[in-house]
């Protein structure tokens, strides 16, 4: 009896599966969202605390709060991106026929991917401007380039983020029944 090696099975699926898992993990923004966050928490408490006992307060904190939020805002912006729950008009996103939904999608992670291409090349500029010109911070005098350069990086993860919906054709990545971003949680969302 001669037994043949097993057939390997035939890719039945592209990469642009649906719920196929992203090559980068989400749980880098998840986890860049909750240090942040944190940290944000712990300079705003620490300076409540000095103003408190000292009638004075720590002057470096509403720049690098600021600097912070904005960080947050776009490091949340590129998971909403990956999961595909950015900002957008649902009545025509979520309702009419399937492939109705996905070009919108397509064209939806299109325009954001073309919209944080063209921010990481502006960005970009005004980073290397930071740096030709030695600007510094208007608050604690610190190269304004150390705020800047976070831009056309987290910019450029964004687009990289976009053309990955792009590539799934619009479909969430990881979608599961624990993420709000999964089909179970959405239908529950639009049941009357």
């Amino acid at each position: 009896m001669s037994s043949s090696p097993p057939r390997s099975p035939e890719p039945t699926a592209p990469a642009a599966e649906e719920g196929a898992a992203p090559r980068v993990p989400l749980a880098i923004e998840d986890w860049l969202t909750v240090l942040i966050m944190a940290l944000l928490a712990l300079i705003t408490f620490a300076n409540v605390l000095v103003r408190y006992f000292t009638d004075a307060s720590f002057a470096w904190t509403e720049e690098v709060s600021i600097f912070l939020m904005i960080v947050l805002a776009m490091v949340a912006g590129s998971a909403a991106v990956a999961r595909n729950r950015h900002i957008r008009i649902e009545y025509f996103a979520d309702s009419g026929p399937e492939a109705r939904q996905r070009a919108l999608a397509r064209f939806g992670a299109a325009m954001v991917a073309l919209l944080f291409a063209l921010m990481t090349v502006l960005s970009a500029r005004v980073l290397y401007d930071d740096v030709r010109y030695g600007e510094t911070s208007p608050g604690i005098g610190v190269p304004q380039w150390w705020y800047t350069m976070w831009l056309p990086i987290i910019s450029a993860a964004i687009t990289l983020r976009a053309i990955g919906l792009l590539r799934r054709g619009g479909r969430a990545a990881a979608d599961n029944p624990g993420l709000p971003t999964s089909p179970e949680v959405r239908a529950e969302e639009h049941a009357p």
